[in-house]
């Protein structure tokens, strides 16, 4: 009866919920404004599939319970924002303003200590990518500023070296990627994201 009800709460609950939170997102960001406009079979699968291993690590132990909304949270941003970036080119304010105060929000569960290192995390990471997109807007986009600056809070939760590490990690898998696909450039969101999204769950 517990391995069934630790496969209904891990597994299934989580598939099923977010197959339906990817359906809403993607919904949500056709409708929006200056919004994109995703084919169905993308977020859906994406996010029951973050889901799902979120749920798994929680049943077994392997992510504290009160870091689950944090992450399941971060997963939906990994797909809105993946998928945004990879079918228009740019991450809408729609995706990377509210995961800003959400991020924190989420970090709650955590206890103060934890937010206060979110609000911390916003600025390190944030700043200096905002000055780098004001100073060489054609290096680096607004809302990839953005989007450091919503990732900076979970990853401060996390440890601070995360903060340091990831930007790097990212940066190197998009330069091999671009190498790879032998293009000039690729956006920065996808890998930003990915990096992020495995850091959180594997330092959870």
């Amino acid at each position: 009866m517990d391995l069934l009800l630790d496969v209904a709460l891990g597994v299934l609950l989580p598939l099923t919920a977010g197959g339906a939170v990817g359906a809403a997102v993607r919904l949500g960001l056709a409708r929006a404004r200056r919004g994109v406009l995703l084919a169905p079979g993308w977020c859906e699968p994406a996010v029951a599939t973050a889901w799902g291993v979120v749920g798994t690590a929680a049943v077994t132990g392997a992510v504290a319970p009160a870091r689950v909304p944090l992450l399941l949270g971060a997963s939906v941003l990994a797909v809105a924002g993946t998928a945004t970036d990879l079918a228009s080119g740019r991450l809408p304010d729609v995706v990377t303003l509210p995961a800003v105060p959400l991020g924190w929000a989420l970090l709650l569960p955590c206890g103060p200590d934890a937010v206060l290192a979110g609000v911390l995390g916003t600025l390190v990471l944030g700043a200096p990518h905002v000055l780098l997109a004001v100073v060489a807007p054609r290096g680096l986009r607004g809302g990839d500023a953005k989007l450091a600056a919503a990732l900076g809070a979970p990853l401060a939760a996390v440890g601070w070296w995360s903060v340091a590490v990831v930007p790097v990690a990212a940066a190197t898998v998009l330069a091999v990627g671009a190498a790879l696909l032998r293009r000039r450039a690729l956006p920065l969101g996808p890998p930003l994201l990915g990096v992020t999204w495995i850091v959180l769950v594997a330092g959870s």
